[in-house]
């Protein structure tokens, strides 16, 4: 069964983000469990889509660590644990207050603006209140800054640990108001990058993605089956 999101490659890329995005707020959320088995069929009779951008769908999430391949079963829900994913958005805090302190330091000025251009665009996003664009929006923001650090080797762990974290990352901007209070952390942020005081903007950082964590527990919670 096919429609006319797959008319073309780019729709079917596009096809394919909207099945992994809902498949991983399924798996981040708790409503798809561990070692539940994902089958490309059912999978793409649900979507409405071939088994093309399925594959693709399921491909990344491979890659991000949400599900894997087993012999015999195919592709079955990874065990993440609250523990382990609460450990790495500790770790992930960790490394994004290293990286906007450089960042704060060795940013150009074309950087910064780019960084500001990013963070004035998003307050229409939050308005709307475009759940979706937000995140696009959020991986750019963080990414602007993992770049302006002029480290590439951080910049690249960066983003690698970031990706294990990115279901998460965007099933807790679906908590009550977290849009809202995300675009003022980043404020506060941006704040301390153009007083230039690294320290600060590291702290704030840090405290940024700890209130992500706690946003996340608080909407799996509220996601539970009563």
């Amino acid at each position: 069964m096919t429609n006319g999101f797959e008319d073309s490659a780019d729709n079917r890329e596009l096809l394919s983000d909207r099945i992994r995005n809902a498949l991983a707020d399924e798996i981040a959320t708790g409503r798809l469990e561990a070692g539940a088995a994902l089958d490309e069929q059912h999978l793409a009779d649900r979507f409405g889509a071939s088994r093309t951008p399925v594959r693709e769908a399921l491909r990344q999430l491979a890659v991000s660590g949400l599900v894997e391949v087993r012999p015999r079963r195919g592709v079955v829900v990874a065990r993440m644990t609250p523990e382990r994913i609460m450990e790495m958005f500790e770790t992930v805090a960790e490394i994004e207050a290293m990286c906007v302190r450089l960042a704060t330091y060795r940013m150009t000025p074309l950087e910064r603006s780019h960084l500001i251009e990013l963070h004035d665009a998003s307050e229409t996003i939050v308005k709307k209140g475009d759940f979706d664009a937000y995140d696009a929006f959020n991986r750019a923001f963080h990414e602007a800054i993992y770049h302006a650090t002029h480290n590439s080797f951080l910049a690249e762990q960066a983003i690698a640990i970031r990706s294990r974290l990115t279901a998460f990352r965007r099933a807790q901007l679906q908590q009550d108001e977290r849009l809202d209070r995300s675009r003022a952390e980043h404020e506060a942020i941006m704040q301390a990058i153009a007083e230039g005081d690294g320290d600060m903007a590291s702290r704030r950082m840090r405290a940024h993605m700890l209130n992500a964590a706690t946003a996340l527990r608080r909407f799996i919670e509220a996601s539970k089956p009563v």
